[in-house]
C-alpha cells in the first residue's frame, strides 16, 4: 500500500522533467544551423531529486530544473547542436515521460482500489 503521497509529487515532477527535456531538445533541434549557437541541456531527473532534497523549500518538487550549455564540440560555424544526441534526449525524456505516466496513473488506481472505488 501506498502511506506516502510523496511519490506521486516524484512522479510528477518526473513528467515535467521530461517536458523540459523535450523542450530543450527542440530549441536546440530548431536552432541546429544558427552559426554560433551553443546547445543546451537539461540537469539530469536524478541531480534533480539531489538538489530539490537539500533545497530547504516548503515543496522541493516545485523547484525549476536547472539548464545549462552542453559541453560538446563545435562544427566549424561555431555551432554545437548535435543532431543524434538530440534525438538520443528526445527519445530518453518520452521513456521518463511514459515511466513516470505509468506510475503515477497506476498509483491512482491502486488508490481507488483501496478506497473501494471502481474506476
Amino acid at each position: 500500500m501506498i502511506s506516502d503521497l510523496n511519490l506521486l509529487q516524484i512522479y510528477g515532477a518526473m513528467a515535467r522533467h521530461a517536458a523540459e527535456a523535450q523542450s530543450v531538445s527542440a530549441g536546440n533541434i530548431a536552432r541546429a544551423n544558427e552559426p554560433g549557437f551553443k546547445a543546451s541541456e537539461i540537469e539530469s531527473f536524478q541531480a534533480f531529486l539531489a538538489r530539490a532534497a537539500t533545497s530547504g523549500s516548503p515543496d522541493p518538487m516545485a523547484t525549476s530544473f536547472k539548464v545549462n550549455l552542453a559541453n560538446l564540440p563545435s562544427a566549424p560555424n561555431g555551432n554545437t547542436v548535435s543532431l543524434e544526441q538530440e534525438i538520443f534526449n528526445s527519445a530518453e525524456a518520452l521513456g521518463q515521460h511514459n515511466l513516470a505516466l505509468t506510475v503515477y496513473s497506476k498509483s491512482i488506481d491502486l488508490l481507488r482500489t483501496a478506497l473501494g472505488k471502481r474506476q
